[in-house]
């Protein structure tokens, strides 16, 4: 069984005992980590502290060579680090629609190349005979990353690559249930940056707690869970950390009545079950004008039932496993409560016999707001598909949510689509499209989805301070 070690001022740390990773697909353990304690912390933390001062001085041609050098570190390990993923998530090396673990991958080198080119110039507010006035973008100092599990390697690069670019330094705990294919990357990127600019430790939620409050640290970025994103903003407050926050998503979209179901099901199914549905952008509400009501939801169904689902090492799995044990324990609960108050299962709807974590895409009509299966976050393989017929009820009816991370409207009459997308409370709404996000467009959620935003310069901005400087000229 292969180990990996934590990374702390560009050397293996081992810890007094390591924990088991599993593999959703078998159920079994496939690698061990090191299991850190808070002392652990307090080393990246003054290791990254210490590697500050040179790196936020570096040259920013030089800190734009060296994230290159870690795209080309990620595409030179490429078929390594897929493996480690799917292992680790359950996602299939391909993927329905190709979303699975190359995506991921080759999405984390994308996502570094682009921002590798992102810079953020001085901006001259005034220039007369009286003064200049200068913006400066300035680094924050020692960076605090927090991942999940549904896409450790990406959301990974997602907050430690702007972070190093701005001129941060970085300490990086990954879930620990999908620490390895971060730890691995952590490992490849210390042969190419200096000591103690990227750290990792690998943990419980203690060493999560321990990064939030930690005073020297400047900032915090993390990825997860509303309630979870709330105790880490508690604990930042010690110090007044800056925050990025991007937390859940129970993300809406509408049908209209003049499409296709035949021609839209396909992408819609898509965009709700890629990655089984453990996406914070994945469509979770599907609201259908009652005229193509049946129609989609059997062409959903259908497309459900037809779909492979397996070990994500096997040729031509679609979906994989869900994630844990305990998170396939919630969908299932919210299936039976679904089911218990008369919502039919049009597909699935049940856990797959024998090993791993498996349970069948679920496609459920009958449904209507209140349900839990509508009102939570599923962060599954299930669906639910609501009835509507006024469409100002149902913009309503999608808005009616303390989330606001995504939203989408399906339309043939784009104009009218774009219209009533701009209506959706959310950081980002799509026109038949549901959560596809591209490195240069921001990313963010409002109410609570989250705080601040990601990618492009509007993400990197995240990561600094504004320093204004004055220079009399009388």
């Amino acid at each position: 069984m292969q180990t990996f070690d934590m990374i702390i001022n560009g050397k293996a740390v081992k810890a007094a005992s390591t924990f088991e990773v599993i593999n959703p697909a078998t159920g079994e353990p496939f690698a061990q980590v090191q299991a850190a304690d808070v002392t652990h912390v307090d080393q990246a933390v003054a290791a990254a502290r210490a590697a500050f001062p040179a790196w936020s001085r570096t040259p920013d041609a030089e800190r734009k060579r060296l994230m290159h050098e870690l795209a080309s570190a990620l595409e030179a390990n490429m078929p390594e680090l897929m493996a480690l993923v799917t292992k680790e998530t359950g996602k299939p090396l391909g993927g329905l629609n190709g979303i699975g673990s190359g995506m991921e991958v080759g999405g984390a080198i994308a996502w570094t190349r682009v921002t590798a080119e992102l810079s953020l110039p001085v901006e001259v507010i005034q220039d007369n005979d009286d003064a200049r006035i200068e913006v400066h973008r300035k680094p924050l100092g020692v960076v605090g990353s927090i991942t999940p599990w549904n896409w450790p390697l990406m959301i990974a690069i997602w907050h430690i690559i702007p972070a190093m670019r701005a001129g941060n330094t970085v300490v990086i705990k990954p879930a620990s249930v999908t620490p390895v294919a971060t730890a691995r990357f952590v490992e490849l990127a210390n042969a190419i940056l200096p000591p103690g600019v990227l750290n990792v430790v690998t943990g419980d939620s203690r060493i999560g707690t321990a990064i939030a409050k930690h005073p020297d640290i400047n900032k915090i970025v993390f990825t997860g869970s509303t309630p979870v994103g709330k105790n880490i903003m508690q604990n930042a407050a010690g110090n007044l950390k800056r925050l990025t926050l991007e937390l859940g998503g129970n993300d809406a979209g509408i049908v209209l009545p003049d499409m296709d179901p035949k021609k839209v099901a396909p992408k819609l199914f898509g965009v709700g079950f890629h990655n089984n549905g453990q996406t914070c952008a994945c469509l979770k509400r599907l609201y259908v004008h009652e005229s193509i009501y049946e129609e989609l939801c059997a062409e959903l169904a259908r497309i459900a039932r037809d779909t492979k689902v397996g070990d994500g090492l096997a040729d031509g799995t679609e979906l994989g496993p869900v994630q844990n044990k305990s998170q396939l324990a919630y969908v299932q609960e919210l299936v039976e409560d679904a089911r218990a108050n008369g919502a039919r299962i049009l597909s699935g709807g049940q856990v797959r016999p024998g090993n791993g974590y498996f349970y069948e895409p679920t496609v459920i009509a009958d449904v209507t707001d209140g349900m839990r299966v509508v009102d939570e976050e599923q962060f599954g393989p299930v669906l639910p598909v609501i009835k509507y017929s006024d469409i100002e009820e149902v913009i309503k009816r999608a808005n009616n949510s303390d989330n606001g991370l995504g939203g989408s409207v399906w339309s043939n009459d784009k104009a009218r689509a774009a219209e009533l997308a701009l209506r959706l409370e959310c950081g980002t709404a799509w026109v038949n499209e549901h959560g596809a996000v591209q490195p240069d467009a921001p990313f963010g959620g409002v109410k609570q989805s989250g705080i601040g935003v990601e990618f492009g310069h509007y993400g990197l901005e995240e990561y600094t301070s504004i320093q204004t400087l004055k220079i009399m000229k009388a």
